[in-house]
C-alpha cells in the first residue's frame, strides 16, 4: 500500500501495480503497437513502391515516430493514463499526488520508453521497477507518475458511509459541475478512513475537504452539520444524480433532482452525528421539535364553532356530528 497525500492534505492509498502485471500490460501494448506499425509499414510499401530511397526512408522513421511512439502517447493522453494493456488489466497511470496525467507526463514516458523498453528489450524498465519500492520505471521516475491498480479487492476497500435520511434533498440543487476529480477522490478517500484518523486530524480534514468543495459549488457552507456530514451528503447527491442519469430512458422528462417529501420531525440542526457502521449515528440529542405545522391542510372532524348550520354546508360526504 502506497500513501500519497494531496494537496488538500489527504493521504491517499493507492496499491501500486505488480511488476508481472506491468510487464503483461507493457507486452499487450506493444503486440498492439507492433501490429499497426507492420500494417502501416506494409501499406506504405504497397503505395510508395514509385518513390526515391530517400522519401521511402522519411516516411519510414515518421511511421516509426507516429506509430509505436506517438500513437501510445495519444492514448495515454487521452484516456487519462489507460492503454490498451492497461485496461485490460485494471491498472492506470497517474500522479505522483494521485491525479490524472497530462500530455507533458505520457510524452516524458514515452520518449524514455523508446530507449529502456524498445531498444534494450525491456532490460533496464525491468531492472528499475524490480529496484524501486513503487515498482517505478525510468519513465515514472522522471514524468512523476505511478501505475496503480483499479481494481482493488472489496475486502480491502471502505464504504463511503450514506448521509442521514433528512439530507437526502437538501443538497438536490448543488452545481456539482466545477468540482473536479482529484478532488472527488480526496473526499472519498477521506470519508473511507477517517474513523481510523484521530478525531482531531479527522475534524481538520474535513473542514478543510469541505471549504474546497463549498467554493468549487459556489454555495456557502452550512453551519448546522458537521464538515465529515456535509461531505458524505454531497457525495451521495453526486452518486444518487449519476445513478438517476444512468437510469432514465432516453427523452424522458422530469427534474434530475429528486422530488421525495422531507419526513416530518427530521429538524436535526445542531445535532452531532458520527460515523458508525457504515452510517451515521447521532451522539447529541437535537433540540425539542416543534409542534408540528404541516403545509397539507387537514379536514376537521368536527365543524367549528362560529361557521353555518350543518344543514346550509354543501356536500362534502362526510357527516357532521350530533
Amino acid at each position: 500500500m502506497s500513501e500519497l497525500v494531496t494537496g488538500e492534505a489527504v493521504a491517499l492509498e493507492l496499491l501500486p501495480a505488480k511488476f508481472p502485471s506491468r510487464a503483461l500490460a507493457v507486452l499487450l501494448d506493444l503486440v498492439a503497437a507492433m501490429t499497426a506499425y507492420v500494417a502501416v509499414t506494409v501499406l506504405l510499401v504497397v503505395t510508395t513502391s514509385s518513390l526515391d530511397s530517400a522519401a521511402r526512408t522519411a516516411l519510414a522513421i515518421a511511421t516509426f515516430l507516429l506509430v509505436p511512439i506517438g500513437v501510445p502517447i495519444a492514448v495515454e493522453t487521452l484516456s487519462h493514463g489507460r492503454s490498451l494493456g492497461k485496461m485490460s488489466l485494471g491498472l492506470r497511470v497517474v500522479r505522483d499526488d494521485g491525479g490524472p496525467i497530462r500530455f507533458r507526463h505520457a510524452l516524458v514516458r514515452g520518449a524514455i520508453g523508446v530507449i529502456e523498453i524498445l531498444m534494450t528489450f525491456g532490460a533496464i524498465a525491468s531492472i528499475a521497477s524490480l529496484v524501486s519500492a513503487r515498482g517505478r520505471r525510468l519513465g515514472d521516475v522522471f514524468a512523476g507518475t505511478l501505475v496503480v491498480r483499479e481494481r482493488i479487492p472489496v475486502g480491502r476497500t471502505g464504504l463511503v458511509p450514506p448521509p442521514p435520511p433528512h439530507l437526502a434533498q437538501r443538497f438536490a440543487g448543488l452545481d456539482l459541475s466545477a468540482v473536479p476529480d482529484g478532488l472527488w477522490m480526496a473526499v472519498r478517500q477521506y470519508l473511507t478512513r477517517m474513523q481510523q484518523l484521530d478525531p482531531g486530524v479527522s475534524w481538520d480534514m474535513a473542514r478543510r475537504l469541505a471549504g474546497d468543495l463549498a467554493a468549487r459549488t459556489g454555495a456557502p457552507l452550512p453551519a448546522d452539520l458537521p464538515p465529515a456530514v456535509f461531505l458524505a451528503a454531497v457525495v451521495h447527491e453526486r452518486q444518487s444524480r449519476e445513478s438517476r442519469q444512468a437510469r432514465r430512458p432516453f427523452g424522458a422528462g422530469g427534474s434530475v433532482a429528486g422530488d421525495a417529501p422531507r419526513a416530518a420531525g427530521d429538524d436535526v440542526s445542531g445535532a452531532g452525528w458520527a460515523a458508525e457502521a457504515g452510517g451515521w449515528s447521532v451522539y447529541r440529542a437535537p433540540a425539542p421539535a416543534q409542534p408540528e405545522a404541516s403545509a397539507v391542510p387537514i379536514v376537521p372532524s368536527a365543524a367549528p364553532s362560529g361557521q353555518e348550520p350543518p344543514g346550509e354546508r354543501p356536500a362534502t360526504g362526510f357527516a357532521p356530528p350530533a
